[in-house]
Formats: C-alpha cells, sequence, structure tokens
C-alpha cells in the first residue's frame, strides 16, 4: 500500500503511544497523562520507541495490498490480508510458538498503527477555506 510519510508517522506514533501506555503502570491505571507523559519523554526517549517499531511496522504496512481509498475514511483490510502481510514479514527464528506468538503481537500493533491513520483527504480535492 502506498501510504504518504504524514500517514506513516500517524500510524507508528500510534503504535508507539500504545505500547508506550502498556509498559506504564500509571497510564493504565489512569494516574498519569499519555499525551503528557509522551511530552515528557523528549525527543530521544520517543525515537528510542519509535526506531524499533519502525524496523517492525514499517515493511509490514508497506506490504499490504492497495485498497481504493475513500475520503474522510480510513484503509481498511480484513484480518487475513493483515496476518498474510504480517507472516510475509516476520523471521522463522526462535521456533513454532515463539513466532506464533510474534505474528499475533505484530498483527495487534498493525490494527492499532492502521487505527491510528487519519481519515483520507484527496489532494486533487482539497478546497482552501476562504478565511485563509
Amino acid at each position: 500500500m502506498r501510504f504518504t510519510e504524514a500517514e506513516l508517522t500517524a500510524a507508528l506514533t500510534g503504535a508507539a503511544k500504545a505500547t508506550f501506555a502498556a509498559q506504564s503502570k500509571d497510564i493504565r491505571k489512569g494516574r498519569v497523562d499519555l499525551e503528557q507523559a509522551w511530552h515528557d519523554l523528549g525527543g530521544y526517549g520517543r525515537y528510542q520507541l519509535l526506531e524499533p517499531l519502525g524496523n517492525q511496522l514499517l515493511p509490514i504496512l508497506v506490504a499490504l495490498p492497495d485498497v481504493p481509498r475513500t475520503v474522510g475514511e480510513r484503509p481498511t483490510y480484513s484480518g487475513a490480508q493483515i496476518k498474510e502481510a504480517v507472516e510475509s514479514n516476520t523471521p522463522d527464528e526462535g521456533g513454532r510458538v515463539r513466532r506464533k506468538a510474534l505474528v499475533l503481537a505484530l498483527t495487534a500493533l498493525v490494527h492499532t498503527a492502521l487505527a491510528s491513520i487519519p481519515p483520507w483527504t484527496d489532494p486533487d480535492t482539497f478546497v482552501v477555506p476562504d478565511s485563509l
């Protein structure tokens, strides 16, 4: 699938925030706001989360099949399409059970990333508001 740079950035950021929230007990329990904790990480802290996720997720997102885009909607994929893209980009290391667990985890992370992509706007039909 051909995603824009902004869409890929939003997808990776959404996946990183979900991962960060899952790792922090305070965020999970609601004691700390996710957005504030994300901001408090600083640039290098965010980079440390985004870099390994990018290495795992970007090949999978690019491997997704092209689907027709509808203005105002996110791209939609079936679970089988996502799982196929994940399996084709997951190494066969570590044994059968470990690979199956990795495929399940990456599939859930790709679902989170795709949900973070903003609704699509067609650049050819974009209208600039009169107030600008």
